[in-house]
Formats: C-alpha cells, structure tokens, sequence
C-alpha cells in the first residue's frame, strides 16, 4: 500500500487545543504505560553520546509525557542528562507539570517549527510519534535541517501501514473509552468529551488509522535521504525493533 497523506484533527490550527491536548495526554498514557520506547533505548543513547552535548531536544513532543518512563531509564545511566521539549502547538500546561514532576526535563518558551530549529537548541534532536504527520517535502526540510545543523537526529514510529497495525488503530477507540479516567491529571472535560459527546474517540480513531497511512518504510525513508544535500555527511540506520505485541521503526542519523 502506498504513503497516504489524509488530514489529521490534531494537526489543524482551527482544532480546539482542548482536545487536541487530551489526545496527545491519551498518547502519551499509553507510551509511558506499555513501556512502548525501552527497546530502542540503545539507538537513543548513541545518538545522545555522538551529539557530545550531554541532552537532547524533543520535537513536536504533543504533551511530552510519552518521555518520562524513558526518561527514568535514561537516567540510571546518564545521571546528568537533560531533555528539552517543544512543539508547534505546545501544550504549555502538560508541559510545567512534566518539568514540576522532574529535575531534568524543561520546555522551550516559544513554539518550535520542526523544519527550522533555532540554532541555540542543539544536541541529538529526536520525534517520537510524529515524523508521519509531515507531507514528503516538509518531512526532506527536517532531515536537512539536521543536516546542516551538524545535529544527530533520530525519528520513531510505532505504527505502519500493515494490516494488524491498522486494525489496532481501527478499535482505538475502546483503548480511549477505557482508559480516559485514569490519565492524569484528572478532568471532567476529558470524560465529558469521552463519553457524553465522544470527540475524542472519533477524533482518535480517525488520527489513529490515518497516522498508520501516512507512516514512512524504512524504503521510503530511504529515498528521502537519498535526495537530500550533503546527505553523505551522515551515517543513517534504520530498522525496526520489537515491543510488546507491536514494534517502533527508528531512523539515526549521526554525522560522520
């Protein structure tokens, strides 16, 4: 099946942050409690070690919680280490409450455009469930943004466009209907748009089966690269790793 770019809510300027803010708190429950990114700790931490900076820059991070089971890993081995998150459309209250709730974790004051990131951010930049939502020209502008940043990058997916990945993001929605009352912080308006007018389900299911569509292989990954100036400056790995029942794809970049 071919790369389908159909629209996602979550990445409209009219979408109400409201709910865009409880579903990207709904992804981030369900990375943080199914322990989703522990495989790919050792692709992360070479990333960590090539930039030498000592902390890495979260992109479009949603609400930024999906880090913080990871986080806790990361730091039995790099006691000192700090993450920076950011997005477009931050979610400015999600993300006090993550640097309130740990000593090493801090947001960038002003939304970050993924395509052009400041020059003072530097380190590993890393995009966790959300290098799919870019269209194949803005998704080229990230990767040789990189590039000419000197910046190692690594990118995760943890959906792709085969049959059994779709069919979990087709009943979506029962995940959402089961486990809105227990994210945190508690809300009624959460319940209230679950169960008595049930945007977020819809919304999630609808973004959840078009992320699959819009997912990148590891060849289309490849032919991105393949177009990109100076592309031989890094050393680029892709592969996929197991984790629970499903996998996470993961594209690294390391400058030579």
């Amino acid at each position: 099946m071919k790369r389908i770019h159909l629209f996602e809510f979550e990445d409209m300027s009219w979408f109400p942050d409201l709910i865009r803010n409880y579903m990207t708190d709904f992804l981030a429950f369900m990375a943080n409690a199914t322990k989703m990114y522990r495989p790919i700790l050792p692709i992360l931490e070479k990333g960590i070690h090539a930039s030498g900076a000592g902390h890495f820059i979260d992109l479009a991070s949603g609400s930024g919680g999906g880090l913080l089971s990871l986080n806790r890993e990361l730091l039995k081995k790099m006691p000192h280490l700090k993450i920076w998150i950011s997005d477009y459309y931050p979610n400015w209250e999600a993300f006090e409450r993550i640097k309130q709730g740990t000593k090493n974790i801090d947001y960038v004051k002003n939304p970050v455009d993924a395509r052009n990131v400041p020059d003072e951010l530097n380190g590993l930049r890393t995009m966790f469930l959300s290098f799919h939502h870019f269209q194949p020209a803005d998704a080229k502008e990230i990767l040789q943004d990189a590039i000419h940043a000197d910046s190692p990058i690594a990118i995760f997916e943890a959906q792709d466009r085969s049959f059994v990945s779709l069919l979990a993001m087709f009943f979506s929605p029962i995940t959402v209907l089961l486990t809105a009352p227990f994210i945190k912080p508690f809300s009624l308006g959460r319940l209230f748009f679950t169960y008595l007018v049930p945007i977020i389900p819809l919304a999630a299911w609808w973004d959840g089966i078009v992320s699959s569509l819009r997912t990148y292989s590891i060849p289309e990954m490849m032919e991105l690269i393949n177009t990109l100036e100076g592309a031989d400056k890094m050393t680029w790995e892709m592969g996929k790793e197991k984790s629970g029942p499903g996998f996470v794809i993961y594209l690294l970049g390391i400058p030579k």
